[in-house]
Order: C-alpha cells, then sequence, then structure tokens
C-alpha cells in the first residue's frame, strides 16, 4: 500500500476513536453515565487504549459477561457501540500489519516498553480502586489479592504473546520486502 493509502486508514481509524471517545460518555442518562463513568470518566477502561482488548474481553465475556461487562449495561449501550469497543480493535489491526511494514524494537526493549505500559495501567487501576473504593472491572471483587496479581500476571503473558504474535506476523508479511534500515541487525 502506499503512504498515501495508509495515511487515510489512519485517519479515518482516529476519526472512529475520536467518535466513540465523544459518543460513549454521551450515551444514556445522566444518572447512567454518572454511575458508570465515576473516579476517571472512561479512560479508567482499557478498552479505549485498545490493547489487546478483542481476546480478553471476549474470553472473559463468554466465560462469565457479568465479570466484566454486566448485563445491565445493555440499557446503556446498543450492541453495535459494545462491538464498537471491543471487537472492531482485531480487523483494524490485522489491516494495520497488511498495510505497511513496522519496525519492532529488539525483543528485550519491546518487551520492557510493553511492561511499562502495561504496569502504568495496572498502577491505575489500583489507584481507583483505593480512591473509589469499586473496582474498574467487577471481576477483580470476586478475586483475592492473590488472585488479582496472578491476573495481571497472566495479563501481561497475554499482552507479550500477542507482541510476539505481531511481530512474527510482521515479519512473515514483510521480512523480504524491509528496507535495509528496517532490518534487525
Amino acid at each position: 500500500m502506499t503512504k498515501t493509502s495508509t495515511c487515510i486508514y489512519h485517519f479515518l481509524v482516529l476519526n472512529w476513536y475520536i467518535f466513540l471517545n465523544y459518543y460513549i460518555p454521551q450515551h444514556g442518562t445522566d444518572h447512567e453515565r454518572s454511575q458508570l463513568f465515576q473516579g476517571g470518566i472512561q479512560s479508567k477502561y482499557l478498552t479505549l487504549l485498545n490493547l489487546f482488548v478483542f481476546l480478553a474481553f471476549w474470553s472473559l465475556f463468554f466465560y462469565d459477561r457479568n465479570l466484566i461487562y454486566p448485563k445491565a449495561l445493555d440499557n446503556i449501550f446498543p450492541v453495535w457501540l459494545n462491538h464498537a469497543m471491543h471487537t472492531c480493535i482485531l480487523p483494524f489491526s490485522l489491516v494495520e500489519v497488511i498495510l505497511r511494514p513496522h519496525h519492532y524494537p529488539t525483543k528485550s526493549t519491546g518487551l520492557i516498553l510493553l511492561a511499562a505500559g502495561v504496569f502504568s495501567y495496572i498502577t491505575r487501576v489500583i489507584w481507583l480502586h483505593f480512591q473509589t473504593g469499586t473496582w474498574v472491572y467487577p471481576l477483580f471483587a470476586t478475586l483475592s489479592p492473590l488472585g488479582i496479581a496472578a491476573f495481571f500476571s497472566l495479563s501481561y503473558i497475554l499482552s507479550a504473546s500477542i507482541y510476539l504474535l505481531g511481530e512474527k506476523l510482521n515479519y512473515w508479511k514483510w521480512g523480504g520486502m524491509m528496507q535495509p534500515w528496517m532490518k534487525k541487525k
């Protein structure tokens, strides 16, 4: 794909997320919104960060939806909005792999940066719990402190696995076609 096509694609996806960031807090009654977005607005949800959301969200949703997306949210958010938040990242990410080659840092640097991002999010989730007395996701209320630590550890392992898979897909698709400056040394 040309750089122009890639820029147009990125512009469209960016506008999709700008729309969602505007639309989500506007949806539902004032009382429902104040309850749902208390203590950190929607930035408390990993959904808006769109990192590794698809697999984690839908796995928990199909296991027991009340652990991550209680049925009461169906009255606030229509089905299409749930998919806009939790499903669209998969095709967007796959198109991104297909569009252009990406230069990954060394494995250790990439995994350390990923760990820093995950640690930052975990810190935010825990801080919000101490500030509001409630967990961002109902799942955490059902777990012991050891269970929460295990969940966060497994989340990092899943994230690292997806990161490494993305690196492999990138090499599989673009390995022979990457510019010399993009190849690892």
